[in-house]
């Protein structure tokens, strides 16, 4: 029992040192961005700032750099693409999960098969496509790539898979359909899936930087990615506003984290994908 003890402790030690190393960089960051330039790189690295300089916060806000519009931009497209693409992949996954229709399998086989593909080979179709539709210089051509999502029909696909059918037989012989089956029975159910792949999609496109910089062009369009990039000039970069910058667009992240992180590893353990 005490060897147990023992070997739990130091790996919760070790796990522990490894959280304190990762986090470390952020604290770094949110540490310089309340510094004045000329102290960010001293070194030894000053943890603390010898003198605080809150400014950096005023100045990124300011409307000289429409920080706020490019940070209304990201909401716009993030919550945009995580609606449509918990919606696509709740109505995906339960069709490939409970309705019987020939050649299911293999139709979700083959969906499955295109993830392999890396989304840098799809950016020039892509361009070709949005810009024969004329949706480039448009938030919609950032928007569209996102919804349909063949991660979130796995991970949709696998939580419907463990609800019994014996739920949706009950529901069948009282004269449901299959939408009011989907809409009513088994969609609240997979509130921990959906948070899951909310958290997921989120960060995703959050952080996305690929597709607004190929398809935006106006500035006025910008996401945060593309507006962090207004801080850095061609031969200096303003790393005090920079790192403000940075800080205040982590903090979405951070608090949808800290509010959801039960459902979100209750959603990894119960899809199997907790390993």
């Amino acid at each position: 029992m005490t060897q147990l003890v023992w070997k739990k402790s130091a790996v919760t030690a070790l796990m522990g040192m490894a959280a304190v190393v990762m986090i470390l960089p952020f604290v770094w960051m949110v540490s310089s961005s309340l510094k004045l330039a000329g102290d960010i790189f001293n070194y030894p690295i000053e943890w603390i700032p010898g003198t605080w300089d809150f400014a950096n916060y005023a100045e990124v806000w300011s409307k000289g750099h429409r920080f706020d519009l490019y940070y209304w931009n990201t909401i716009k497209i993030t919550a945009s693409t995580v609606a449509g693409s918990l919606l696509t992949s709740a109505m995906a996954g339960f069709a490939f999960a409970k309705l019987n229709f020939k050649g299911r399998d293999t139709l979700f086989l083959l969906y499955l098969a295109t993830i392999i593909i890396p989304g840098q080979v799809l950016l020039v179709p892509r361009f070709i496509l949005f810009d024969y539709m004329g949706i480039i210089n448009t938030h919609l051509a950032v928007i569209m790539p996102g919804i349909f999502t063949v991660f979130g029909t796995f991970l949709m696909r696998q939580f419907f898979t463990s609800i019994p059918n014996e739920l949706l037989e009950a529901a069948k012989v009282d004269g449901a359909g299959f939408f009011r089956m989907f809409w009513q029975i088994c969609l609240p159910l997979t509130k921990p899936a959906l948070i899951t792949l909310l958290i997921l999609t989120f960060t995703s496109h959050w952080n996305e930087y690929e597709g607004p910089l190929i398809y935006l062009r106006d500035q006025s369009l910008y996401t945060l990615t593309l507006g962090l990039t207004t801080f850095v000039g061609e031969y200096s970069t303003d790393y005090p506003r920079l790192l403000a910058a940075s800080t205040c667009a982590l903090l979405p992240l951070i608090v949808l984290v800290a509010v959801f992180q039960r459902f979100f590893v209750e959603g990894l353990a119960n899809t199997g994908l907790k390993g």
